[in-house]
């Protein structure tokens, strides 16, 4: 069966009215409505072009006359025909479209229906503003409310904007105290997403002049949220087979990018889904499951993923907190064979943005390579021209492997076990990279680091991701006291210019916190820092509702010579 059916380019479900003139959808959350990007295929528009040449349409025209915010679900009209395009139009101008929509909001205290009425200005930092109606200043914002049902100090609004202005309905929202939930940009509470559904779209048709008018259900989220629901049922395989394909779906961007074979579906509280993540590995599947008591749930979770249509589950037992050390071989933490299907070769080769690297389902806690990297390993991959790159604990050098691809001039690779950095070399063979420029070295980094800063030696790229604690037999890491002193002599053996791609997933180092030490290590190793840039989030690996992500990575780049002279 595969997997590319969780990622389909559209489905028939998601066309809620379609002629010669018109095609209406029911755009999912999480999908922008055109490209944000040139090289990007994952909005709506151009994923509904695809459905509809692979139905049998030559050259589909595609008529964009509004837009929904990427997180935003519900109804959005397209035109069909160019013809058509004229008559839209101008109801769209001329206010004439009429639209409705859901949202799920706190705050609103006693009230059960309102009149908004704002003008919106742009702010420095590209965030909508909501002034007074009497300013001299901004766009005209309308739009009226009343409560559809209520919970507490929840509460579901029915919301018909007389206006449409960028971010109109959440910005004005946000000024009467009463924001939407999942709405982080302008202070929502916590939810698993944003809150905000286009329920219907009416206007005249182009050609039969006759009044449409079209529903979007509302999605479940809303209702579930309103009752107080946080997550699945995760005793209920059914609930929990819906819960990973819709966390899958968000995935089409990833999965069709070019050359990946392997991407996470489902990462915990973030999709709904707290203490399991599931990974796609080629036609099998990785399940990690962690918890003080992961019983009740554990044969449900793993049904669920079966279905899904992998040749086989591999299964991993995670503790709960990474401060708790377990045997990784252990067949009880992690099963060398599948536990749902059939087992995979002892090694398998995945594919990330068209390189290659070798990984073992059944061989520990760990496959080989961590995957919520991807990103950073594309930006390795564009950074590293004619650099010479340092690698440090660098497990089977992923890293390395992506630098080697982008024209390194020379690389080193270093960690402390042998079995790691035999496999990177095998890695690096893999993408036929000259050994002569690409050293590998068995060491235990903190030492190794020291003796070389004093021996005057000097990087382009430093790549900094240590383990969270780590014991050798000369040394012990815990990233939450050592990460600094780690980062400083990884700033010491950096050339003028140079960069540092710091990165971190422990739980208790905050983003800010990382910013703090690395803005400290600079101050001890004596580099001056030109730029310190928080790099974003991988889009598979969404954090819980309200929490950071576990990945928090930082591109330092030091002063160059020109720069200190001046």
């Amino acid at each position: 069966m595969g997997l590319d059916h969780l990622w389909p380019s559209w489905k028939d479900a998601w066309i809620l009215h379609e002629d010669s003139d018109l095609i209406i959808i029911d755009k999912p959350a999480f999908i922008s409505t055109h490209a944000p990007e040139p090289d990007r295929t994952d909005d709506a528009h151009t994923r509904l072009g695809l459905f509809l040449r692979e139905r049998g349409e030559a050259r589909p025209y595609l008529g964009i006359h509004q837009r929904l915010d990427r997180d935003t679900s519900g109804v959005l009209l397209f035109t069909r025909r160019k013809e058509a395009n004229r008559a839209v139009a101008e109801q769209f101008e001329g206010r004439k479209v009429e639209k409705s929509y859901v949202a799920g909001v706190v705050g609103l205290g006693k009230r059960e229906r309102g009149l908004l009425e704002h003008r919106l200005v742009k702010g420095s930092d590209g965030v909508m503003r909501a002034l007074p109606r009497s300013a001299q200043k901004g766009q005209e914002a309308v739009a009226r409310y009343r409560v559809i049902d209520r919970r507490g100090d929840r509460a579901l609004l029915e919301i018909v904007p007389e206006t449409g202005r960028t971010h109109q309905l959440r910005v004005q929202l946000a000024a009467e105290h009463m924001p939407i939930a999942g709405d982080a940009l302008y202070g929502g509470p916590p939810a698993p997403r944003l809150l905000l559904h286009a329920a219907e779209l009416s206007l005249v048709h182009p050609t039969t002049r006759r009044r449409i008018s079209v529903r979007s259900p509302l999605p479940a989220a809303f209702p579930a949220w309103l009752s107080g629901e946080t997550s699945t049922n995760m005793t209920n395989v059914d609930d929990v087979e819906r819960a990973l394909r819709d966390a899958a779906a968000a995935r089409y961007g990833v999965a069709h990018d070019t050359g990946t074979t392997a991407l996470r579906i489902a990462n915990g509280e973030g999709d709904g889904l707290p203490g399991v993540s599931v990974d796609v590995y080629g036609c099998f599947l990785v399940v990690s499951l962690a918890g003080d008591d992961i019983t009740a749930t554990r044969e449900a979770v793993l049904d669920a993923a079966a279905r899904l249509g992998a040749a086989g589950v591999y299964l991993k037992i995670r503790p709960k907190h990474a401060s708790v050390i377990v045997d990784p071989r252990r067949a009880e933490f992690a099963p060398r064979e599948a536990v749902r299907g059939e087992s995979a070769p002892e090694e398998i080769t995945i594919q990330e943005l068209g390189l290659p690297y070798i990984v073992r389902l059944g061989d520990g806690l760990s496959t080989g390579i961590f995957l919520d990297q991807r990103e950073n390993r594309r930006r390795v991959r564009e950074l590293a021209k004619e650099a010479r790159v340092l690698n440090l604990f660098a497990y089977t050098g992923a890293f390395t492997v992506a630098a080697a691809a982008g024209g390194a001039r020379a690389s080193t690779t270093v960690d402390v076990s042998p079995s790691a950095i035999a496999w990177a070399r095998r890695n690096l063979d893999a993408i036929g990279a000259d050994p002569e420029k690409h050293t590998l070295l068995e060491a235990d980094v903190i030492p190794w680091l020291k003796t070389i800063a004093r021996a005057g030696e000097r990087f382009d790229l430093v790549l900094l991701d240590p383990p969270s604690f780590a014991t050798t037999k000369k040394t012990r890491f815990a990233a939450e006291s050592d990460y600094r002193k780690t980062a400083a002599l990884a700033l010491r053996v950096l050339g003028p210019g140079g960069r540092l791609l710091a990165c971190t997933n422990h739980r208790g180092i905050a983003r800010m916190r990382l910013r703090r030490f690395l803005h400290e290590a600079a101050r001890d190793a004596e580099r001056e820092v030109v730029q310190m840039k928080d790099l974003p989030d991988p889009v598979d690996f969404p954090p819980a509702p309200g929490s950071e992500p576990h990945l928090k990575s930082v591109l330092v780049t030091l002063a160059d010579d020109k720069a200190r002279a001046r």
